[in-house]
């Protein structure tokens, strides 16, 4: 769920609330040029990739993925995971109601996300 954006925030800044069920694989891992990828867990633990390392980030970890930095998460665990993902500049709002739009036709897979997210700022790795 989108919580701020371009229109909110003078284009400045990027808010979603999310929760991705257990066995979500991710994005391919990727890098953005321009974004600073953010992400601020609620509840479950959040499976990230950065760079070659691993972390688990559990409810009130703080991840922050600066641009430029090979990066994916996921959610190999058997309990949902939610999580507050910030992002600046905004503007990737948009790519979250494309990938919203896709889910709601199919299960997303990693080749799917890539797709839609090469649109945006994403380049895979």
């Amino acid at each position: 769920m989108i919580k701020a954006g371009s229109e909110q925030t003078a284009g400045s800044f990027f808010l979603s609330e999310t929760t991705i069920e257990p066995g979500f694989p991710g994005p391919p891992p990727h890098r953005h040029r321009t974004l600073h990828d953010m992400f601020y867990v609620l509840s479950g633990t959040l499976t990230m990739q950065v760079e070659d390392e691993v972390h688990e980030v559990g409810p009130g970890g703080f991840a922050c993925v600066p641009p430029g930095v090979v990066h994916t998460f996921s959610n190999p665990s058997p309990e949902p995971v939610r999580f507050l993902n910030f992002n600046t500049p905004a503007g990737f709002e948009r790519y979250m109601r494309e990938l919203a739009a896709a889910a709601a036709d199919q299960p997303l897979t990693r080749e799917k996300i890539g797709e839609i997210a090469s649109r945006h700022d994403f380049e895979v790795a």
